[in-house]
C-alpha cells in the first residue's frame, strides 16, 4: 500500500470518528487520574477524657479503701455512649438484585414529638484510666485499686496505671 493512500484513510478516519476518539481519550484520562481512596481509619487520636460523673464516683469509692488516702481519677473514652435506634426494614427482590430499605422507628409522644424508639444503649469504651492516690507506692493498695478499675470499666489491667499522690 502506498503510504499516500494510508495517510488519506487515516484523515478521513480520524474525521469521522473525531467524536468517538475524543470521548475515548477522555475515558483514558479519567482512568489514569490516581483514586481517591476512601478515607482510611485514622491514627489513634487524644482519647476524649470520659464524663465526670464516672470519675467523680470511682474517686469517692476508691478513696474509701485502706490506705488509699485522697484520690483522683482521669479515664479516656475510645469512644463514646452510643445509641442504637430500632429500624424498619423493607426488602423488595427483583431478578437479579434485592433492594433494602431501612427507616428509624419513630414513636410520638403527648406534646406529639416524634423521636426515635431506642433498641439498645452502649456505654462508652474506655482506653485508659490513671488513677493518682497518696497510697500509691503500697503494692496492696495498687492491686486493690486497678482490679476495683477494672471491674468497672472493663479495662485490662495493663491500661491502668496507679501512681503516688504528691
Amino acid at each position: 500500500m502506498d503510504w499516500l493512500k494510508l495517510k488519506n484513510r487515516g484523515v478521513e478516519s480520524l474525521k469521522k470518528y473525531k467524536y468517538i476518539l475524543l470521548v475515548v481519550m477522555a475515558g483514558i484520562f479519567l482512568m489514569a487520574l490516581p483514586e481517591k481512596k476512601a478515607e482510611q481509619p485514622k491514627a489513634p487520636q487524644a482519647a476524649a477524657v470520659s464524663e465526670p460523673g464516672l470519675q467523680e464516683s470511682l474517686s469517692k469509692i476508691l478513696s474509701k479503701i485502706e490506705g488509699a488516702g485522697k484520690v483522683e481519677v482521669l479515664l479516656t473514652e475510645a469512644e463514646g455512649r452510643k445509641t442504637l435506634y430500632q429500624m424498619d426494614e423493607d426488602r423488595s427482590a427483583g431478578e437479579t438484585t434485592t433492594d433494602r430499605k431501612q427507616k428509624t422507628v419513630l414513636v410520638t409522644n403527648s406534646a406529639r414529638e416524634e423521636t426515635g424508639l431506642i433498641r439498645q444503649v452502649n456505654p462508652p469504651t474506655y482506653q485508659g484510666a490513671v488513677i493518682l492516690c497518696q497510697g500509691g507506692d503500697n503494692a496492696r493498695i495498687q492491686l486493690a485499686i486497678v482490679e476495683a478499675v477494672a471491674s468497672v470499666t472493663g479495662l485490662s489491667t495493663d491500661k491502668i496505671t496507679v501512681l503516688k499522690m504528691k
